[in-house]
């Protein structure tokens, strides 16, 4: 009985101090919203609607961009695109996202670069329109810039 009572005592000792553990975990960090829409105007490369999603993990943060309005002009592989999305801060200045990550697209494809990555501070507020979605595929840079406010609204760090 004695053996009943002690495994049982342990068992409660240990899941208090899971769920202590847990309420006792940072918060995890969040960006919202997740995603926005843009008007973005690519000059003679094209232009229409598209989507930026954001994910936060402490300082770093990533950021995809994927249209269908926009197409690839030919044939591309995969990570063969250098991006750089700049975006403005709130309080000022920009912050830059880069990197080489692209899924492989056929001619006509719809365009979709990230993640890239850049660092954020808690707080930021970052807004697509005054940035740019700069690509440079096989020397040629393309400049994206969106037309209008995005929506729903600038994305704000924790």
């Amino acid at each position: 009985m004695n053996l009943k009572r002690i495994g049982t005592g342990a068992a409660l000792t240990v899941g208090a101090f899971a769920v202590t553990g847990l309420a006792m975990a940072p918060a995890a960090l969040a960006v919202a919203p997740g995603s926005a829409t843009i008007n973005a105007d690519c000059g003679s490369f094209g232009g229409g609607t598209a989507t930026l999603t954001a994910t936060q993990n402490g300082t770093a943060a990533t950021f995809t961009v994927t249209s269908s309005a926009i197409t690839a002009p030919i044939a591309l592989g995969a990570d063969s695109i250098t991006s750089t999305l700049t975006l403005v801060k709130a309080s000022g200045g920009t912050v830059a996202f880069t990197g080489t990550k692209n899924p492989a697209m056929s001619a006509g494809s719809p365009v979709t670069v990230g993640p890239l990555n850049g660092t954020v501070a808690s707080g930021d507020r970052l807004e697509a329109f005054g940035g740019s979605l700069k690509m440079v595929v096989f020397g040629i840079t393309i400049t994206c810039t969106a037309t209008a406010p995005q929506a729903p609204g600038p994305f704000v760090f924790d």
